[in-house]
């Protein structure tokens, strides 16, 4: 029988902050990106947070920020984030929630509507051997911008979730008994699918689904959101 699934968001979930949001700053901040986009990247964060951006506007805006380089070219600067940005802001508390459902035997997957360039490292951070993000289209070993295939987030987190259980030989119905970690509302269609919906450190829409619907809710972070 396998092993029952312990899935985690990445944003507000297991990271106090945004990845996105970090990344757009950090990459402003060291001269990679142009200035002008703080503001864009600000606009943006608050259309995700209310729910009111567009899944390929938000995925399109953040896959930009990488267009005319190379992975390689990105994996120096991908380690300096890693370090000045991500590690201080993966609390004990997350990293314990992950590693309390692997000693119970659980497997766990980590699913962000972050891109892949943006969420290697934490993944790799909190040792998922097992991850999903917004991939990232590469023309020629070059990124183009665009982002291949469906984006990791709302409705298309279920969708790649049920691809990613298909590619493991796992059946869809395995997501009865999972688990899933969510501080948002976008989230829903996943927190749905699951047996064990956890709102974790949850905005304001889903704290107030999650108490209608008797989820169970967790802080794994400092402070809840407002």
């Amino acid at each position: 029988m396998p092993a029952p699934l312990a899935l985690f968001d990445l944003d507000h979930t297991l990271l106090d902050g945004d990845g996105d949001d970090l990344w757009c700053r950090f990459l402003v901040r060291h001269g990679l990106a142009d200035a002008a986009l703080a503001q864009q990247n600000e606009q943006m964060g608050e259309a995700y947070r209310s729910g009111q951006v567009g899944v390929d506007a938000f995925s399109a805006f953040y896959a930009r920020l990488l267009a005319g380089r190379t992975p390689a070219f990105w994996a120096p600067w991908q380690d300096r984030f890693l370090v000045e940005e991500l590690r201080p802001r993966l609390p004990a508390a997350a990293r314990d929630a992950v590693a309390t459902h692997r000693a119970a035997g659980h497997l766990p997957v980590l699913t962000t509507a972050s891109n892949s360039v943006i969420a290697a490292r934490s993944a790799a951070e909190l040792g998922f051997d097992h991850w999903l993000a917004t991939d990232l289209e590469l023309a020629q070993g070059i990124y183009t911008g665009r982002v291949l295939g469906t984006p990791n987030m709302r409705g298309g987190k279920l969708v790649r979730m049920l691809a990613w259980l298909a590619g493991q030989g796992l059946p869809a119905d395995a997501l009865a008994d999972a688990w899933f970690y969510s501080d948002s509302i976008n989230d829903l269609p996943l927190l749905g699918a699951v047996g064990h919906p956890v709102a974790a450190n949850p905005d304001a829409m889903l704290q107030a689904h999650a108490a209608a619907h008797g989820w169970h809710t967790v802080q794994l972070l400092g402070t809840p959101q407002a």
